[in-house]
């Protein structure tokens, strides 16, 4: 099924728990002790028709309903630091925890005055290799380097793909032909294969990196900020799980260490980059806690649940996607209706 047509399908699901109004009734079962929301860049839109990242991106005008919604459906807003002892204490509100990835510059630009304005804490975390102006953002290169170019040319695994991409429509096959090809394979070979197609269009990584992404001298400005924490996001970006143990509990533990340093204070939580099951498991959930982090979290959808308690380095998040900017679509995610299904009625999932 084309990706737009999914979209499409989710949307008009979000409609109809809306109007059957199934998160008044089912939500409290649903809902557990709240969620963590996560998000990446906030920016006005300012996106073309191709445009395969966009669900990575709201508006600062979304991110103030948001805000506002989570306020009306009674979540109290709290730092990841309350998020054990939340999960201790029954009989409190519902909470949500706001996390944002990567360490955008537009968090600073055009998220943090909204989340000023609310009185929210948050919680960003760093790439550290992001923070010194270098590291690939692979997924947005591969988006740059198919809107420059008119046909792509690369092998994958042994396989030669020749793909037009002149239109929208061929743009979006190309990308989601060579994304998914890549990400189910070995991350050196994703990350050469992207650099090649980046320089085969004209794009420099290191100058994405640097636009994109706060510097040190930023981030220590904004952890200035009583309501602002700074987790780690990993050294370089890695989907942890695809490299062997030492590569991970370096890019775990260094991460922790560097930003640290460069703050001069602890830092509690770790964000495991991309975060799905293919990417954190098991090993990386002992990794994190042997690191010392107090909490760390994953992109598996779900709400948390008291028996999160005892899986504090194994949390699931909510994305905020930037392709369902919609009341309907916010209020049915806050009900924990939809993963119902998507964790086949189980509330823990850390395997």
């Amino acid at each position: 099924m084309p990706l737009l047509s999914r979209h499409s399908l989710f949307a008009a699901g979000f409609r109809m728990l809306a109007a059957a109004r199934t998160d008044r009734w089912l939500g409290p079962l649903t809902r557990g002790r709240g969620v963590i929301l996560t998000f990446h860049h906030v920016r006005p839109a300012a996106f073309g028709a191709f445009a395969p990242n966009r669900l990575l991106e709201i508006t600062p005008g979304f991110l103030d309903a948001t805000l506002r919604t989570l306020r009306a459906e009674g979540f109290d807003i709290v730092p990841l630091d309350e998020v054990p002892s939340r999960l201790a204490a029954p009989g409190m509100k519902p909470f949500a925890a706001l996390t944002f990835d990567d360490g955008y510059r537009d968090n600073v630009e055009h998220a943090a005055p909204v989340l000023r304005r609310h009185a929210a804490p948050w919680t960003l975390f760093v790439t550290t290799d992001f923070a010194e102006g270098r590291g690939r953002l692979w997924w947005l290169e591969l988006e740059r380097a198919i809107a420059r170019l008119e046909r792509v040319g690369l092998t994958v695994g042994g396989e030669a793909l020749d793909l037009p991409s002149r239109t929208v429509a061929e743009k979006r096959n190309a990308f989601a032909a060579i994304y998914w090809r890549l990400r189910a394979g070995p991350e050196d070979v994703l990350l050469a294969t992207i650099a090649r197609l980046a320089e085969s269009a004209g794009g420099v990584p290191e100058e994405m990196v640097r636009s994109l992404c706060l510097g040190w001298d930023e981030i220590a400005e904004l952890a200035r900020d009583p309501a602002v924490a700074v987790g780690a996001h990993t050294v370089t970006h890695p989907m942890l799980a695809k490299h062997d143990e030492a590569r991970a509990r370096r890019e775990i533990a260094d991460s922790k260490a560097i930003v640290e340093a460069k703050l001069g204070r602890p830092v509690r939580h770790l964000a495991y980059p991309v975060g799905d099951p293919t990417s954190a498991g098991p090993r990386e959930f002992r990794l994190a806690r042997e690191a010392g982090f107090a909490t760390a979290v994953t992109t598996r959808p779900g709400h948390v649940f008291p028996a999160h308690a005892q899986h504090l380095h194994a949390l699931p998040r909510i994305s905020v996607n930037g392709l369902f900017q919609s009341e309907a679509a916010l209020k049915s995610l806050l009900s924990g209706v939809p993963f119902l299904a998507v964790n086949r009625g189980r509330r823990v999932n850390v395997t």
